[in-house]
């Protein structure tokens, strides 16, 4: 510093470069900066989570009273049924779960179980057309003792692309779950099965979740980023899971588990995610009625998705 700049120059300089530090790009002052661009996850859950010996009309209705926008049917229900239901509950339906690929998954070795494996999704896909929604949650394959990895890879790629066509004409995309069916076990293979399709209508419906046990949900999200067209919302504790065993990690509220929300949230926002997210629920508190458990999960969501 100048040894002859007195006080009262250093702060006639110092307030004019603090008055230009304020400014940001644009000419904004600091306190007029654009605001960070707000989270916009739609809030919605699993209808086979939802129990009660209650009609789907009544199940839709206690889901929006709950606090919910949407909601995931199966697929294969009747569409007149839910339609009515959907309407007059208010309730907007994302997304549609497919409801044979575990029974009738396309990875088999029997042709005639992935041909109603197939069926299955096609079906699904008809379903969520109808119902407004833009993607069927499909598991791909199965890997078990006597279906291999590479024939699970090669058969369930095979049969997906023979719904493609019908997939890219509905406008409604086939979602990819990773889920505990011993396939697609890391996120760059999850993304290149993927991206092997070469088609726009096949992405990947991200399960929370379901990767604890083996690995960190926020770094699928980075390596999966607009592959992703919808959110399950699930939690899990890894302590469960050693103490009790693997089933057991799903046995506990959300906010009680392992994940952890806030680098999930921010792994969100990297990859510019503001789609649906979808409750999965595996862990119903006791002494709680239908109603307290939706609203327990319903406000537990608004917690996660505001960190």
């Amino acid at each position: 510093m100048n040894a002859n700049l007195n006080r009262r120059d250093f702060l006639k300089v110092g307030g004019g470069a603090l008055a230009v530090g304020a400014l940001l790009p644009g000419g904004l002052l600091a306190d007029e900066a654009p605001a960070k661009p707000k989270r916009t996850l739609k809030k919605a859950i699993m209808l086979a989570t939802v129990g009660g010996k209650m009609s789907l009309m009544d199940k839709f209705k206690l889901i929006k009273e709950c606090g919910f926008a949407g909601v995931e049917p199966m697929g294969s229900m009747d569409r007149k049924e839910v339609l009515a239901a959907r309407d007059a509950a208010g309730l907007m339906i994302p997304s549609v779960c497919d409801a044979v690929h575990w029974a009738k998954p396309l990875s088999d070795a029997n042709p005639s179980v992935r041909e109603v494996g197939l069926e299955g999704l096609k079906t699904s896909l008809q379903d969520c057309k109808t119902y407004g929604g833009s993607s069927v949650l499909l598991v791909p394959a199965v890997v078990n003792d006597h279906v291999s990895y590479a024939d699970a890879y090669t058969r369930s790629q095979e049969e997906i692309r023979k719904a493609i066509p019908l997939a890219e004409e509905l406008g409604v995309k086939i979602a990819i779950e990773n889920v505990w069916n011993h396939f697609l076990l890391s996120p760059l293979e999850a993304a290149r099965y993927v991206d092997e399709f070469k088609s726009p209508a096949v992405g990947w419906h991200f399960d929370v979740g379901n990767i604890i046990a083996s690995g960190w949900p926020e770094q699928w999200i980075r390596v999966l980023g607009k592959r992703i067209q919808k959110l399950h919302i699930k939690e899990y504790s890894r302590k469960k899971q050693n103490d009790e065993g693997m089933w057991k990690g799903f046995d506990v509220d959300y906010l009680a588990g392992d994940n952890n929300w806030p680098a999930v949230m921010k792994a969100l926002d990297e990859v510019g995610y503001n789609n649906w997210a979808i409750a999965e629920p595996a862990f119903h508190p006791p002494g709680l009625d239908e109603a307290a458990y939706l609203k327990n999960v319903s406000d537990k969501m608004d917690k996660i998705f505001a960190m």
